[in-house]
């Protein structure tokens, strides 16, 4: 398997939070892996999440966008 990613990754287990809107309920999620550029993320499931939303790790808020999903991991890369 080719290796895709612009930084390479350190492992890691943080917990965080993914934003939808304002108005919605946090989906609480795992950081398992980051860089400086984007995140793995676990989530109970991946459905209803969509391509661009925020995501808070360690009190600091940044948008996102996923590049790849299963049923409960996405890949993130940080906008």
């Amino acid at each position: 398997m080719t290796e895709k990613r612009i930084a390479s990754r350190r492992r890691l287990l943080k917990t965080g939070a993914i934003i939808l809107s304002d108005k919605a309920p946090k989906i609480q999620c795992a950081l398992k892996n980051a860089s400086e550029k984007g995140a793995a993320l676990q989530v109970s499931t991946t459905i209803g999440i969509p391509a661009n939303f925020d995501v808070i790790v360690d009190g600091m808020r940044r948008r996102c966008r996923s590049q790849w999903r299963t049923d409960t991991k996405i890949g993130i890369r940080f906008d």
